[in-house]
């Protein structure tokens, strides 16, 4: 796995912590010409992507009581991408599925 740099944005609902990612998630990003930035962004405001309703529910829970939260989004490129943080908030993953 490789650090990814910083993430700046307003109203942040939790700690990222550590940002890694996967070889196949950097893979991933690089074919949809896409920052991983621009998910990490997403996550820590609450937009959770593509969830069904219980999962985003269950995110709401997360947050507030800190467990895991996760995130689905798609890539440009059409490509899965999934955004796990850490119930102590230490690390954030971005992985592809299959990765996980």
């Amino acid at each position: 796995m490789r650090e990814i740099t910083s993430v700046k944005v307003s109203c942040v609902k939790f700690s990222l912590g550590q940002i890694v990612a996967t070889p196949g998630a950097l893979d991933a990003l690089q074919r949809a010409g896409q920052a991983a930035q621009e998910f990490l962004a997403r996550h820590a405001v609450g937009d959770w992507g593509d969830l069904d309703a219980h999962d985003r529910r269950e995110n709401a829970l997360a947050v507030r009581e800190g467990f895991r939260l996760l995130s689905a989004y798609r890539t440009t490129a059409g490509e899965r991408l999934w955004i796990i943080t850490e119930a102590d908030r230490s690390v954030t993953t971005l992985l592809l599925p299959d990765e996980y």
